[in-house]
This record gives structure tokens, sequence and C-alpha cells, in this order.
């Protein structure tokens, strides 16, 4: 999939895309590393960057442990699509997926903005409060239990739609 994309000129301000991680992605490589592995959240953002490099994009990243930061970011990468400045948004909401209707709001808020959800683990095979996600429906699209590669298919999916080869919500 990613081969059909890979390209050597510099991303253009359109293919910006960033990778919004939520509460508690900040502990990665220490926290439960039998859920979440040992990749730490520098590392898996430099990987993002590479690949997204590859793919022809632009990667900025983002985390914070505060909804109003999250919400902050996505009014303003919104804004930015609205001007042809960005591509979309790999989104993980970390524990908000399950009980914040004020982030369900505002990817809402933004669209046509793309939004990909994205959970290092396989949710739906955890506890029951994690099973139901408020960013699912307003989401372009949701990618759970790929580890730290469902950040980077993310990545693909964003580019073939840009490319016209992804679907459209």
């Amino acid at each position: 999939m990613a081969n059909d994309l890979v390209t050597a000129a510099p991303a253009p301000a359109s293919a910006r895309v960033l990778v919004l991680n939520g509460p508690n992605l900040n502990l990665l490589g220490t926290r439960e590393p039998g859920i979440y592995g040992a990749l730490t959240l520098a590392d898996l953002e430099q990987r993002c960057r590479q690949h997204g490099a590859a793919l022809g994009l632009q990667v900025e990243c983002f985390q914070s442990n505060h909804e109003g930061a999250l919400i902050d970011q996505i009014h303003a990468w919104g804004a930015l699509h609205r001007q042809g400045q960005a591509l979309g948004v790999v989104f993980n909401p970390g524990a908000y997926t399950h009980t914040s209707i004020a982030l369900h709001d505002a990817i809402k808020g933004v669209e046509p903005l793309p939004v990909i959800e994205v959970h290092i683990s396989n949710v739906h095979a955890r506890e029951s409060f994690r099973h139901h996600s408020w960013i699912a429906p307003v989401a372009a699209g949701s990618i759970i239990g790929f580890g730290p590669d469902g950040y980077l298919m993310a990545l693909e999916a964003l580019a073939r739609r840009a490319a016209g080869l992804g679907t459209k919500r």
C-alpha cells in the first residue's frame, strides 16, 4: 500500500498531518508494557515522522493530558484544513475516547477534516468500559489493536485519501 505513495519531493503544506495523542500516552515505554509495548512516545513520534516523509507527508506531533488542549489542536487543524494547509489528523484520544463528548463535538465541528482514531491496544478485548467510543461516530475511520503500527496505517490511509485512492466518509 505505501509503495504506491512513496515520493522524494518535499511535502507541500496541504500534506501536513497532525499526530495527536491524549492522556497518559506520554508514559509509553513505561506504562503497562505488556499492553502498550516498550516504544516511548518520542520513538513513536519519530517513526511517524519518518513513515510520513516516505509517504510525502509532513508529520507534526502533539500530546497532552488535558482535554481542552486536545480540543484546541482539533480546532486549529480544522481551520488549517479549510485553508488547504493540512491533510488530516491521526488521533489517539486515550481514555477520553470513552468519556469525552467535548472531543466528539470538536471533531464534528471541524468536518470535513479527516480524523482517524487510533488505539495501540484492542480496546474491545479489554475492560467493558473501554468498548464504547465517542470518537468513532465522527472519525473518518478507526484503527484498533495493531500496536504502534496502527499510527503508520493511519498515515497511509490519509495519504491514500489525498491521492484519491481511499474512501471518503
